[in-house]
């Protein structure tokens, strides 16, 4: 049965289908050796042979991946980076994982907080699109302590490179003894730098930047440079939280990982970050 190349790709696993086009009009995708550019192409994903960079695309039997890991400050979110930067696959790669998996959503370079990677390319597609309005919350320090009418430009919209931003819930969290303002932001869309980009309009740039929850996913217990793969409740609420069906959030805590590699901010590490041996069954112990 003939289907479309990046619903093919999305369901193996490759790519989000946004990001699967982007892989064709980048001409990185192989039908029985011919290279195909055109949106819409069809295969037989039975019968053709279907290659991306070279390497052949499986859909039988595919296991799908949801993995939450707490990335740290210092690492790419994306699977490869030329300029030899660490990214976040890296860090699973040391903790054990050889599934394909790629990043849903963005988080750069110096922010922090919880990333999903999966092998789902449908929900990482609805999870990233701006028409279901999934909710990322963030932890936000920013350089002195907006007014209450910088607060209010953040909570009705921004004007950032020529589009303004969806309504946003912004609340002061805590003041630093510096002086410093903790807000706690939530967006419903995924624009590039959309929080930094938003303080810096008010005039208040930001100093860390932490997210801490991802639809109804969670977790105050992981620390940087640790995942663990999300349980079936957690899915299932990931995929309600993408087709507007209300449902109780996940509580389960379930055992995390951590590969060699934790952060690469001497600030965190010198917080007291103490480092922590493997229990006998292999799981992290608490610091």
């Amino acid at each position: 049965m003939l289907i479309r190349l990046q619903k093919i790709l999305s369901s193996a696993g490759i790519a989000s289908r946004r990001a699967a086009e982007q892989f064709i009009t980048d001409e990185r995708v192989t039908v029985n050796g011919e290279t195909v550019t055109t949106l819409g192409s069809k295969a037989d994903p039975d019968s053709d042979d279907i290659r991306v960079d070279g390497r052949r695309i499986k859909l039988a039997g595919q296991r799908r991946r949801y993995i939450l890991l707490y990335k740290p400050r210092g690492y790419i979110t994306t699977r490869s980076d030329p300029e030899r930067r660490p990214t976040v696959v890296d860090l699973l790669a040391k903790g054990g994982v050889r599934d394909y998996v790629y990043p849903v959503g963005r988080l750069d370079f110096e922010s922090e907080g919880l990333l999903l990677l999966t092998s789902d390319g449908d929900l990482a597609a609805r999870l990233t699109h701006p028409r279901h309005g999934v909710e990322r919350e963030y932890e936000v320090r920013v350089l002195g302590t907006p007014d209450e009418k910088g607060l209010e430009r953040l909570r009705g919209g921004i004007l950032i490179d020529g589009r303004r931003t969806a309504p946003a819930q912004v609340d002061v969290r805590t003041i630093t003894p510096g002086g410093h303002a903790v807000l706690t932001v939530v967006i419903h869309e995924g624009r590039n730098r959309e929080v930094r980009k938003m303080c810096e309009a008010i005039g208040h740039p930001v100093s860390r930047l932490r997210r801490v929850r991802i639809g109804p996913i969670r977790d105050p217990h992981i620390r940087p440079g640790e995942f663990r793969d999300l349980d079936e409740k957690e899915v299932a609420a990931l995929k309600r939280a993408t087709s507007g069906t209300p449902g109780p959030p996940p509580t389960r805590r379930p055992d995390l990982k951590v590969g060699p590699t934790r952060s690469t901010d001497p600030a965190r590490n010198a917080r007291g970050a103490r480092p922590r041996q493997p229990s006998p069954s292999g799981r992290p112990r608490r610091g």
